[in-house]
């Protein structure tokens, strides 16, 4: 089998093994957040942090959800990152922000963080903000064992059929389930162009 199928074949794989109720609960809890006018900060890095630029763009004009991504403000990004530390850099973020119990985090992360390991510390203390405030946690990861999906509120975990491939599958599919929920009919308020 060539790599392409194989990849393809994986993809088949996680579609159909994907936890659906967990994007359904998803789509709840961003259904309330815009209810109560709460607002939706898109974490992540590398990739996921391209993700969540675009995440925040569908979920702002298809869904009306007031959405934010702090790295898509890279001098303020870059200028917290040389001051205070790449660890704190989103929990500084969302301080500034206040951050509250009417809130969301959604973070889009292959590992989730993991403190132990110094892999995404900032994701890490970005969680542990929300949830001393309140905020709900919201999540699309590879990995159970995360931080993230050990401590939100509506996680959903890309199966991993290939641990060689966990990072390009766990972000392939990130833009997935966004692509379904801000499609959702519960949460799409404005039609899309084509």
């Amino acid at each position: 089998m060539s790599h392409v199928e194989r990849y393809f074949s994986q993809v088949a794989d996680i579609a159909g093994k994907i936890d659906l109720a967990a994007i359904e609960k998803l789509a709840v809890e961003l259904a309330s957040l815009r209810s109560r006018g709460g607002r939706l900060f898109m974490l992540g890095v590398g990739g996921s942090a391209g993700n969540c630029g675009h995440a925040v763009n569908d979920f702002r004009k298809l869904c009306g959800i007031e959405s934010y991504a702090p790295t898509d403000n890279v001098p303020e990004l870059t200028a917290r990152t040389n001051d205070e530390g790449w660890e704190t850099v989103f929990e500084g973020w969302l301080k500034i922000s206040k951050v509250s119990s009417n809130d969301a985090i959604f973070v889009f992360s292959v590992g989730g963080g993991d403190a132990d390991r110094g892999v995404s510390v900032n994701i890490v203390k970005a969680v542990d903000l929300a949830k001393q405030v309140g905020a709900k946690i919201l999540g699309v990861v590879g990995r159970e064992t995360g931080y993230t999906a050990q401590n939100g509120d509506a996680v959903v975990v890309v199966p991993a059929p290939d641990a060689g491939l966990v990072t390009p599958h766990c972000e392939a599919f990130q833009a997935v389930v966004w692509h379904c929920l801000v499609s959702h009919p519960e949460l799409q308020v404005n039609e899309t162009k084509w």
